[in-house]
């Protein structure tokens, strides 16, 4: 079966893990630390803290805001469920809005939609590496979270997505353009948050007491707790794999974009069949997730002929506000439904060989073609 997702790891990172098994640095240390220090730099953020999911990332974001109690957090409900998971999780309440169809991202427009006297907050998805114009989502005057989980290689207008807004989150998963297994990252503008965002990710302690005891702190082991968070901290052997992960970062997402090409040319002009849409030429995308559109109405029959086939798809996402967890199943957002019915990811990954390749291809159009 070829996978719709996939990561490719290599001796760098194994000899990241086995340097901190030998050292015996299973919770957090050395790697994680390298990695914080090359990954901020490399994207130019103002900080930058490793953590131990994209999920738990997004809601330290939201508490990072200090909104009051019960605020409305506006984001797509095209997207991923720990979104609205983190809102909730802090106290607030997810208000979910439309997406344009073809780059599946929010707009100001959509998200104007729904602001009200409640809304504190907007949440936007760079959904599959590609940017969110942020000047106009900025431009409507609410604090922003960004959710660049696909995007780690993504910039809009020169600045890398994440990076743009008041609070910005990666994710390192087990498929994400660097995968660690499990991991995240948050970064924050400002001094003061990104004091916070440390002193939050080890359960709101100031100091560990190895940490304290080398400052020549007496009684090291007590400490002063300054809220009440839950744990976050990333393992040095995660560390270690997203340290070999982003040193090939360039030649994965090199890989990413040959085969981003190779769908393009294949697929274009298809009828009825919708490609994903490019980065303008004053952004970048990161190309985590091909996600096409089947317009005749087979979309699930698509599905099942590749399945059948070998190929492995998937929807990314079931849109939120259908699910009756949120309690808005009576809101309609067209575009978010209409996706519901005729989008598909298909495999896009660095581990597909040019053989895996062809055989898509040669799939895809054998069925849209009839």
């Amino acid at each position: 079966m070829i996978n719709v997702f996939g990561s490719r790891t290599g001796n760098e990172e194994i000899q990241n893990v086995t340097e901190s098994l030998k050292a015996q640095w299973l919770g957090m240390g050395p790697k994680v630390t390298e990695f914080e220090a090359r990954y901020k730099e490399r994207l130019n953020l103002e900080s930058f803290l490793m953590v131990d999911s994209g999920s738990n990332a997004l809601f330290m974001a939201v508490t990072l805001l200090d909104l009051p109690k019960g605020s409305e957090v506006i984001l797509p409900s095209f997207t991923w469920v720990s979104c609205a998971q983190a809102v909730m999780m802090a106290g607030h309440t997810p208000v979910f809005c439309d997406v344009d169809p073809f780059t599946m991202n929010a707009t100001a427009e959509h998200i104007k939609a729904q602001i009200t006297d409640k809304t504190g907050a907007i949440m936007v998805v760079h959904y599959a590496g590609l940017p969110v114009e942020m000047d106009d989502v900025k431009a409507l005057g609410y604090p922003v979270i960004e959710d660049a989980a696909h995007a780690v290689d993504s910039h809009y207008k020169g600045t890398y997505c994440g990076g743009i807004a008041d609070v910005g989150i990666y994710s390192f998963d087990a498929v994400k353009n660097i995968a660690v297994g499990e991991g995240g990252g948050i970064t924050v503008k400002g001094e003061e948050r990104a004091k916070r965002a440390k002193l939050l990710r080890y359960s709101g302690i100031g100091k560990s007491g190895f940490e304290a005891s080398t400052q020549g702190k007496a009684r090291w082991w007590e400490y002063n707790i300054s809220e009440a968070f839950i744990k976050m901290n990333p393992s040095d052997i995660a560390g270690g794999i997203a340290l070999g992960q982003l040193e090939n970062l360039d030649d994965n997402q090199a890989r990413r974009k040959e085969i981003w090409n190779t769908y393009q040319e294949a697929f274009k002009g298809l009828n009825d069949f919708v490609n994903p849409v490019d980065a303008s030429a004053d952004c970048k995308h990161s190309y985590f997730t091909y996600s096409i559109r089947l317009m005749n109405g087979k979309r699930d029959e698509f599905a099942k002929y590749l399945f059948d086939n070998g190929i492995y798809t998937t929807l990314r996402y079931h849109p939120l506000h259908m699910n009756p967890l949120y309690e808005q199943t009576n809101k309609t957002l067209k575009n978010c439904e209409m996706l519901n019915e005729d989008c598909l990811s298909i495999p896009l990954h660095p581990n597909l060989s040019d053989e895996d390749v062809q055989k898509v291809i040669h799939h895809v159009t054998a069925f849209v073609k009839g």
